[in-house]
């Protein structure tokens, strides 16, 4: 059997790198697919060397795009490579342009595919990672769903019931394998064991100035904690862009870092 897996983006990274693990371990041919939809270094290139993973073996480079252009383009480069490729299963994760593009074209080249943290439903047809959700589980033929309610929803929609795998959420399995790496890689020490670390980088929070200035005012307050934050580049952006980002980093108690693998 020969695996072909599709990922994009920093979270996809992490979530199918014990998936990709377990099938190095079973001595299964897979090739691994890089749309590029995270395209700094900081946000992928580095990920792949932090988490000890394979480098990609296609990188379509898709960049930053309208929605439309990213399925698009992706969706375009992903046709050739398949057609080189040719495997007998295309493996996407989550709910990303990568997963969408790669649903679709699987589907019409009528391979079979398997989706990775299937069935999940916020039931807000306004968010776009909604609506690739429904459309990939609609291509899907094999779902790997990370809970019973993840299952229901895909069994109400008329998926065959068959298909339908409880795995549970491979971030579990991700965090266990990368505090391993972490042990003997990570140089963050602080004497404190009140941190926290943040992660932001929702349009609805950090596009919107009110509300990524109340989330600033509230991180300056919690100065009880070590707060750590690796900053999205987007997020970082948005915060100089409105006269944040010198407050968090003037600050003691918040330590801004680069994204992290």
């Amino acid at each position: 059997m020969k695996i072909a897996i599709v990922i994009g983006t920093r979270p996809e990274i992490i979530k199918m790198a014990p998936v990709i693990d377990e099938i190095k371990k079973r001595n299964l041919e897979f090739s691994l697919i890089h749309t590029g939809q995270h395209y700094d270094h900081e946000m992928s290139q580095q990920f792949f060397k932090d988490l000890e993973l394979p480098k990609p073996d296609h990188y379509i480079g898709v960049g930053s795009k309208s929605h439309a252009k990213m399925t698009a383009t992706t969706m375009e480069g992903l046709e050739d490579i398949l057609k080189e490729e040719k495997p007998d299963i295309v493996m996407v994760q989550g709910d990303t342009n990568a997963v969408l593009a790669g649903a679709l074209v699987a589907s019409k080249m009528h391979i079979p595919v398997g989706h990775v943290e299937a069935g999940l439903r916020s039931f807000d047809k306004t968010m776009p990672e909604e609506i690739n959700r429904i459309v990939a589980d609609t291509c899907t033929h094999l779902y790997y769903t990370p809970t019973e309610k993840a299952a229901l929803n895909l069994l109400f929609e008329g998926a065959d019931p068959e298909n339908i795998i409880i795995t549970g959420n491979t971030i579990v399995d991700a965090c266990l394998r990368n505090l391993e790496i972490a042990k003997r890689k990570s140089n963050i020490r602080f004497p404190s064991d009140k941190i926290v670390t943040l992660t932001m980088h929702r349009a609805e929070n950090v596009d919107n100035k009110a509300r990524l200035k109340s989330i600033t005012q509230a991180l300056l307050e919690l100065d009880e904690f070590i707060i750590v934050f690796p900053v999205h580049p987007r997020t970082r952006k948005n915060l100089k862009k409105f006269h944040l980002y010198k407050l968090l980093s003037e600050a003691e108690h918040i330590k801004l870092v680069k994204p992290l693998g």
